[in-house]
């Protein structure tokens, strides 16, 4: 079994400074204000299942609020009038900020979401404040083109920010999720609503107020956490706001956009769910890829080791499919390596993975291990919860899977392979592809035609060579099929806040068209 830390090794709790919890309530128009009903809810610490603070509930009074003010300030304010320049140097000065109170965003993130600290320090900080400097440095730089017509007409395209943007944000990476979502939309002039995930408010709620040092106006960034069904279906359905960008369940997507065409028919962009595979070849190098199939399926609560990235995330590697040649040989090198892994508190830099966000995903996975076995799967490796406080569970692989199963299909969101056995390149591609999901894939191989060939072949949004989870600023990222469409990160993100308008007018007499 997976090794469990028992927090008596060279980590002290007493060596993390818990943050004090200095913002609960709702951010509106520059201020923390109470929710309208006067009502809260608790978010849970994983690591105990106990309640960390009592956070305002927003609903769709508060939503009403909320959006008064975004659109005031779009349409009044001065943040959509600035230069690029200065919107430029004022989030700059955000990013700053986000970087002077890493340690305590990080620490916010650990024990709201469960996510490794230590992994937070090096990896999801770093990165929000990279995205959020990335556009700024592109807020000046947005620009139309002067077009050449067929007759004596003179025209032009402006870029202009789309309006009042709704973002629903998950759970699983509270910091930098708000930093894909509202970097780019604040560089292209637009001002937002944003809805954290009921389980991971904190840090949303501490990127308002930074938001508010750095000097963004009153009214352009506002934060309501809430749930889906109130807060999340007020936004998606708000006749006043413009553009709807999601990151979630595809269940919960269909819903938005469903909310989106019956109300004022704003374009939504959706990241949804994923059942990614990763393909390693006879070629590869089976310790690598053992690392990489445990790094791929069991990251966003686990230790990186190649950069790659525990089960709760959308592009989790989680369907592996090692070549007959060296399929066994991978078996014992991964189980080797699980035999290895520490699941422990986030907190202690021991631990390779922590705990599910809540019982509630707790639940699910467990739910899912218990529905592999039944449909005659074979559990290789784990398969069981901790016996300890908290929603901790051990890393689990099946085998002899058929791609029918539930676990071959259905996103689970937690520390669960499969492991698949084919013969051929072709094999790879047609099994590869058999699911509704499409965002992203690995491929292992050091033979460039295959890798070519299976790259080009895999519908899905982002493909790895030799690597996993190799996101950057400049990289878009988004779905095929039902994983979504739209894309976060690079200048594709930043186009999706703005719209163009075409500018003409009659030229007279020119010596020229």
């Amino acid at each position: 079994m997976a090794v469990q830390s028992t927090g008596n090794g060279s980590y002290e709790p007493s060596q993390v400074k818990f943050p004090e919890i200095k913002f609960t309530k709702l951010f509106i128009n520059g201020e923390f204000v109470d929710s309208l009903s006067g009502r809260t809810f608790e978010t849970i610490d994983p690591r105990t299942g106990e309640a960390i603070a009592k956070i305002a509930e927003g609903d769709k009074e508060d939503v009403d609020l909320a959006v008064k003010a975004a659109r005031k300030a779009f349409d009044h304010g001065p943040w959509p009038r600035f230069p690029g320049s200065e919107r430029r140097r004022i989030l700059l000065k955000f990013a700053d900020l986000v970087n002077e109170n890493a340690e305590e965003l990080a620490t916010l993130d650990a024990i709201d979401a469960g996510k490794l600290l230590h992994l937070m320090r090096i990896i999801d900080l770093p990165l929000a404040v990279d995205t959020i400097r990335y556009y700024a440095g592109a807020a000046d730089k947005i620009h139309g083109e002067t077009l050449k017509m067929s007759r004596e007409l003179q025209s032009y395209t402006l870029h202009e920010p789309i309006g009042v943007v709704g973002h629903i944000i998950p759970w699983n990476f509270p910091s930098l999720m708000f930093a894909i979502k509202v970097g780019p939309a604040l560089a292209a002039g637009c001002t937002m609503i944003v809805k954290p995930a009921e389980q991971t408010p904190l840090s949303a709620l501490y990127y308002a107020h930074l938001a508010k040092l750095a000097g963004i106006p009153d009214g352009v960034l506002n934060v309501v956490p809430g749930f889906g069904p109130t807060a999340g279906a007020a936004i998606s359905s708000h006749m006043d706001i413009n553009m709807i960008s999601f990151t979630g369940s595809t269940e919960i997507g269909r819903r938005i956009m469903q909310a989106a065409a019956t109300s004022n028919l704003k374009p939504v962009c959706l990241e949804l769910g994923g059942k990614s595979p990763l393909i390693i070849f006879n070629d590869a190098d089976v310790d690598k890829a053992a690392e990489q199939a445990l790094q791929g399926s069991f990251f966003n609560k686990a230790l990186l080791k190649f950069f790659f990235f525990f089960g709760e995330i959308c592009v989790a590697g989680c369907r592996v499919f090692a070549q007959d040649g060296i399929y066994d040989q991978f078996l014992l090198k991964l189980k080797e390596k699980a035999q290895n892994w520490v699941v422990g508190d986030p907190l202690d830099p021991n631990s390779h993975h922590g705990p599910q966000v809540d019982k509630r995903q707790y639940e699910k996975v467990l739910s899912h291990i218990e529905q592999g076995k039944k449909e005659g799967a074979t559990l290789f490796y784990g398969g069981k919860p901790l016996d300890r406080k908290g929603y901790y569970i051990e890393p689990t692989i099946f085998i002899d899977v058929k791609d029918d199963m539930t676990i071959a299909q259905n996103e689970i969101f937690g520390p669960v392979m499969t492991v698949f056995k084919f013969k051929n390149v072709e094999e790879a591609i047609k099994r590869a592809n058999e699911t509704k999901y499409g965002l992203a894939a690995g491929i292992m191989t050091n033979d460039l035609n295959i890798a070519n060939t299976v790259s080009r072949s895999i519908r899905a949004g982002a493909i790895w060579i030799n690597c996993y989870f190799a996101f950057d600023a400049d990289c878009p990222h988004g779905g095929y099929k039902m994983s979504g469409f739209g894309r976060d990160l690079g200048m594709d993100a930043l186009k999706k806040y703005l719209q163009v308008k075409s500018v003409t007018t009659p030229i007279y007499n020119s010596p020229w068209l």
